[in-house]
């Protein structure tokens, strides 16, 4: 957000938008920990992260928390809808991130216990001994959560026993691709969020390697997409308009299900002074599309956020056994002025196939609701849309 407009403000006249000040939440949390940051630490890790930084060379390690009562939460972005920016930024301010180097194809001790760490199946209680005490730099990212004080490791012990499902174990151990793996991971009811941290901690595949974090969030989604969107194709399309609608954190969806065989394209439309727009004079609108084939390139307009919401909108597709041609309409207002991680639209998505749909006769009745729910009017995206200027035989 604008310094301009937190000097201004001094946390106190809510001027971003934010009501309490986000900002000011940190600062708390900052405060309150303080003493209970030094350079040795005790409790439980949650899981682990690994940098790009420095590439194949990153830095790995257990990520802690360091408020037992919020251990069971703060790392995982499944449970987070609904909650405030400031909820959110208290949450993460207490992740401690212990980081040591590593070759992305080590396979000693330290790489061995991290993918431990990550396919436990409860937090694990381990002892970290850092160089220097951690230091709070609370960061924001378009794709990760943002995470409290920093610090190098100098050693780590797991000191109880790391409990691993043993289905969980079962697949790890079998000697698949990691794509493969993830995908039976995901049959048995693992997560997005466990599958990523598994993949990341370099456990899975024929030939392990270590995975910076942002990146496996996007195969992730891409490896599960491609694992459900299989069973989607076999299902019946759907026989009307169904329009599903979510708002959370300023980001708004409107998600059209059309009759016909799989096909998808996705809009972004980010307001001026948002973070990633900032100095635009009006929206910037920018779309994605893939078709029943699928997609060879990468999803350089839209990148994390487009895997994000397509693999929402097809766990959603696979819960309802339909499938359907799907224009999703995202738009991103000022509000939206912290960038928290992809797990935002990831989520937002998944409530939206939560909530009762509205259904059409026609697509003229179906996009003259959403153009009333949209600050955006309808024709721009039309202007945009590949599949919007497409005629099937369900328009006649």
């Amino acid at each position: 957000m604008s310094r301009n407009l937190c000097l201004l403000c001094k946390g106190s006249k809510g001027l971003c938008g934010k009501n309490p000040c986000p900002l000011l939440a940190s600062h708390h949390m900052k405060m309150k920990l303080k003493h209970n940051v030094s350079k040795d630490f005790f409790g439980p890790s949650t899981s682990v992260f690994v940098g790009s930084y420095n590439y194949p060379n990153v830095f790995v390690g257990p990520m802690a928390s360091m408020q037992t009562e919020l251990t069971k939460i703060a790392d995982n972005p499944g449970s987070w809808f609904g909650q405030d920016y400031s909820r959110l930024i208290e949450m993460r301010s207490a992740m401690l991130r212990s980081k040591f180097s590593q070759d992305v194809k080590s396979i000693g001790r330290y790489a061995q216990e991290n993918q431990l760490l990550a396919m436990a199946k409860k937090p694990t209680d381990v002892e970290l001994n850092f160089n220097k005490k951690p230091v709070f730099d609370l960061r924001f990212s378009s794709m990760i959560q943002p995470m409290g004080p920093s610090a190098a490791l100098q050693k780590m012990m797991v000191t109880e026993n790391i409990k691993i499902d043993k289905w969980v174990d079962y697949i790890v151990s079998d000697d698949l691709k990691a794509a493969e793996a993830a995908g039976r991971l995901y049959e048995n009811k693992q997560d997005v969020y466990k599958i990523t941290n598994i993949l990341s901690s370099g456990a899975l595949g024929k030939k392990k390697k270590i995975v910076p974090t942002r990146w496996s969030i996007t195969a992730t989604d891409d490896i599960i997409f491609k694992e459900v969107v299989g069973k989607v194709k076999d299902h019946r399309t759907v026989n009307q308009y169904i329009v599903y609608s979510s708002n959370y954190l300023d980001n708004h969806f409107e998600i059209l299900l059309m009759p016909g065989s799989w096909e998808f394209e996705n809009f972004e439309a980010w307001s001026p002074d948002t973070p990633w727009s900032q100095g635009a004079k009006e929206t910037q609108i920018l779309e994605e599309y893939e078709s029943f084939k699928g997609r060879k390139k990468y999803a350089k307009e839209q990148a994390g956020g487009y895997y994000a919401a397509r693999l929402g909108i097809i766990e959603g597709l696979n819960d309802i056994k339909r499938q359907a041609r799907v224009i999703s309409f995202r738009e991103i207002s000022p509000g939206y002025n912290i960038p928290m991680g992809v797990w935002v639209v990831r989520e937002t998505v998944r409530n939206a196939f939560k909530n009762s749909p509205i259904k059409f006769d026609t697509l003229k009745e179906a996009l003259n609701h959403i153009d009333s729910k949209l600050k955006i009017p309808v024709s721009e995206y039309r202007k945009k849309s590949r599949m919007l200027q497409q005629r099937t035989i369900f328009d006649f």
